[in-house]
């Protein structure tokens, strides 16, 4: 993002870590300028995860300038000059793979949920919804097959202590199923560290992994159940995915405690 969109040749570690603050400073607009809803973190991110263990959400932001009080300068993605940022632009550029923080593409797979906070001072409510009508319209964005298509707007106000030059910026926090490309990626690194044992003798000093990396094993299963998981939420049948599974381990849970009570039984009648 740093060397691509804000053409800087040499990111520092301030660009960095200015581009994470405003990230962060977005995420949490709706806490510091409370409104009718998205007041607390929870209530943020329960709407946006409907299955437990898919829970890793990526960001995205638009339009993205560094400066301000963190000694960088100021550097504007549009290489100095103002971009149109009504609501309908902000928010399709924040679907755009371009704006999204995370080094997955969503032009493959299909966003669980979204939500889009816009910040700005004075913004008509009915352009979200025309903005809304015109990105349906388009059927631009694959969603899931087996839920509703969630795209949440929330409205905040911008900070008053910090200037921009844009009337209307967008924040994205969005569920998207190409998180297995992330993690498919991490698994396969951590299969060429395991296969050249690079970097192991360090844990086998510590005594929990002194006779065995089981866990590493173990952490490897759960990432790839994780990816399998993310992926059957593509499919149709997702609402069926693993009932079987939790049906046989029920059966054999049931099975075992029929037997305890016997047992019991039995112990009982002996006393």
């Amino acid at each position: 993002i740093a060397v691509e969109r804000l053409r800087i040749p040499n990111p520092t570690v301030d660009h960095l870590n200015s581009l994470v603050a405003t990230i962060m400073a977005a995420s949490t607009t709706t806490l510091r300028y409370p409104s009718y809803m998205n007041n607390d973190l929870i209530g943020l991110l329960a709407t946006l995860i409907p299955t437990p263990r898919c829970h890793f959400l990526m960001t995205g932001y638009t339009p993205i300038e560094l400066g301000g009080g963190t000694g960088v300068g100021t550097t504007s993605e549009s290489g100095g000059m103002i971009r149109k940022t009504t609501v309908l632009d902000v928010m399709r550029r924040l679907t755009q793979p371009k704006n999204v923080m995370v080094s997955a593409n969503t032009k493959s797979g299909c966003y669980i949920s979204m939500l889009n906070i816009i910040q700005g001072n004075n913004i008509d409510p009915t352009d979200i919804h025309k903005a809304l009508q015109r990105i349906r319209d388009k059927s631009s964005l694959n969603f899931i097959p087996w839920g509703p298509a969630s795209i949440q707007v929330a409205l905040a106000r911008k900070s008053p202590f910090v200037e921009t030059r844009h009337k209307v910026s967008g924040f994205l926090l969005a569920n998207h199923t190409s998180m297995a490309e992330l993690f498919d990626r991490l698994l396969t690194q951590y299969d060429l560290i395991k296969k050249r044992n690079a970097f192991l003798d360090q844990y086998r000093r510590e005594p929990m992994f002194a006779e065995s990396l089981d866990e590493f094993d173990s952490a490897r299963e759960t990432v790839a159940s994780l990816v399998e998981e993310y992926r059957a939420c593509e499919r149709q049948d997702y609402v069926q995915y693993g009932i079987q599974n939790s049906g046989a381990a029920a059966g054999s849970d049931g099975y075992q405690s029929s037997s305890q009570q016997q047992q019991t039984g039995s112990t009982a009648r002996a006393y």
